[in-house]
């Protein structure tokens, strides 16, 4: 999808209309070092989904505890110096009675908590927006299907992503490279140098607290768009039409990476997301067409 004409108006595009939307906007969404929780909620898919982490949580550690207790009033009470003369029975059916219901009550109880979720996520609503992704080897492929534009997503570092046209440092940029001259480049596209590998030349951008649908899909292998602090994942299978929702809570830049294995550069395929107002999205939605409809596309979406 990507030609001449996209690059040549890509970095222009970046500090005009389309750019806006990524002033003043907190991260939100990504790793951190040492960190050992979830990234903080930015949907209610991926509130509910940290509740149930938790209660899993505590359940199977109650388990775990009890069963080590357990094991050691064994290891003490049944040894061969304090029970010398071990008994004979094979059954005791009250204890077998328990030991398979109890499991089955500690299922039931949690399936009546997790499958909700499940259903949530699967049951797709109607989109205020709606936003066909495409994976390819190895960039993303987004269409706002109610708008009539499109455009390409690449890590910031990929050779694509370089044009000595438009910005003449990119002649020092090594592609995939974190050196000085990568960190200029994320600075001057409006990154912290930290977000190397998550940061995209241009992102998706969605208004706050309305209902995004994502049809997804792939090109060529399966590839799968995920955004962690949203809750979402899903396969991108060639041929397939796939559909994930959310709905976001909070103004921010979110992250995401392919998380399908799907060749060589799939470590460089980031997922950049930027939740702005409405009236910051209006803003960016008219620069947005603006720049890219009617651009002559030179690829082959996939099937339907």
């Amino acid at each position: 999808m990507k030609n001449a004409l996209m690059l040549s108006g890509l970095f222009a595009g970046l500090s005009s209309l389309p750019a806006m939307a990524q002033e003043a906007l907190e991260t939100i969404g990504k790793p951190t070092n040492g960190g050992l929780n979830f990234q903080p909620a930015g949907t209610e898919l991926a509130e509910g989904i940290h509740k149930l982490d938790w209660m899993i949580l505590v359940i199977i550690t109650v388990v775990c505890v009890f069963v080590a207790g357990l094991l050691l009033y064994a290891i003490v009470r049944f040894n061969r110096r304090a029970n010398p003369t071990p008994a004979a029975f094979t059954h005791h059916t009250p204890i077998e009675i328990a030991w398979t219901l109890i499991p089955i009550l500690v299922l039931v109880f949690i399936g009546s908590f997790s499958l909700p979720e499940l259903f949530r996520q699967q049951e797709i609503p109607k989109g205020d927006v709606t936003i066909k992704v495409t994976g390819y080897q190895w960039y993303w492929g987004y269409e706002y299907v109610d708008h009539g534009f499109g455009f390409e997503s690449y890590m910031l570092g990929n050779p694509s992503t370089l044009d000595e046209t438009v910005r003449a440092a990119d002649a020092d940029v090594t592609p995939f490279v974190l050196d000085d001259a990568m960190r200029a480049k994320l600075v001057d596209a409006g990154f912290n140098e930290d977000e190397f590998l998550l940061a995209t030349d241009t992102s998706v951008v969605v208004p706050v607290g309305k209902t995004i649908v994502m049809q997804v899909t792939g090109a060529d292998v399966i590839h799968s768009w995920t955004i962690p602090a949203f809750g979402v994942k899903q396969d991108a299978v060639p041929g397939r039409l796939a559909e994930l929702w959310f709905k976001a809570d909070k103004e921010g830049i979110y992250f995401g990476q392919c998380s399908e294995l799907c060749g060589k550069d799939h470590a460089y395929m980031p997922i950049t997301v930027k939740v702005v107002s409405q009236e910051a999205y209006d803003a960016w939605l008219q620069g947005a067409i603006d720049e890219y409809a009617g651009l002559p596309q030179s690829y082959q979406v996939a099937s339907n």
